[in-house]
């Protein structure tokens, strides 16, 4: 199984900055999965939520705030300001993968572009269909947390090369489903040892993790 960092091992590192990038790479991640949106200077910048209020102590919505701002900030008191997609793209060596979920529309080419200027061929994925639809070059992965039986349906729909569900959804009968439409499963968010047993079981492709210790790599360690 691949063991892919979720937000740069967000457990142990501050999420999704180059701090957390830097110490996946170096744990031994396969793949790095990182949360993109468009900031108000138009830039794609590597964060979660529609807000800096949880991961920083300034408030404002990322849509607002330009990539100079939102690099000022101190992601979970670490330091770390909110990077700039561009700059995780040449931290990270091209034989790590990189995972770039898409929080929103109208970004999906920009951020193959990018990646592909640092020459990553990325996986691009995202709980919206509509966001994976906007570009096809590049294998696509469909996050959902429920219907799984139209949820696989919808991602064959749109030709994803694999779907990225909630551990919770990976029974079984589940990994059946996807292998008969030709789909990779990798499964979030993992947070515990005894689920990686359980995953490994069924036979899913990658644990989107949330430290190194819980798909095996490495050792914890903080940012």
């Amino acid at each position: 199984m691949d063991c892919i960092a979720h937000r740069g091992f967000g457990e142990v590192n501050p999420e999704n900055t180059l701090a957390a990038v830097e110490s996946a790479v170096a744990t031994g991640a396969d793949a790095i999965e990182l949360d993109i949106r468009r900031c108000g200077s138009g830039d794609l910048v590597v964060v979660h939520d529609e807000t800096v209020d949880r991961v920083t102590g300034a408030s404002g919505a990322v849509s607002e705030l330009s990539a100079a701002a939102l690099g000022e900030l101190s992601v979970l008191g670490s330091g770390e300001g909110v990077p700039r997609l561009g700059a995780v793209c040449r931290a990270t060596p091209p034989d790590v993968r990189l995972n770039l979920e898409l929080k929103e529309r109208g970004i999906a080419a920009e951020a193959v572009g990018t990646a592909r200027q640092h020459g990553h061929e990325p996986i691009i994925s995202s709980q919206s269909t509509a966001a994976l639809a906007e570009v096809e070059s590049v294998p696509r992965g469909y996050v959902f947390h429920d219907e799984p039986e139209r949820r696989l349906r919808e991602a064959t729909h749109i030709h994803c090369a694999a779907v990225h569900p909630h551990w919770h959804l990976c029974t079984e009968s589940f990994l059946a489903a996807a292998r008969e439409r030709d789909l990779a499963v990798r499964a979030w968010t993992v947070t515990e040892q005894t689920v990686t047993t359980d995953l490994a079981s069924v036979g899913v492709d990658g644990l989107i993790a949330d430290a190194p210790a819980y798909c095996g790599v490495g050792r914890d360690s903080g940012p």
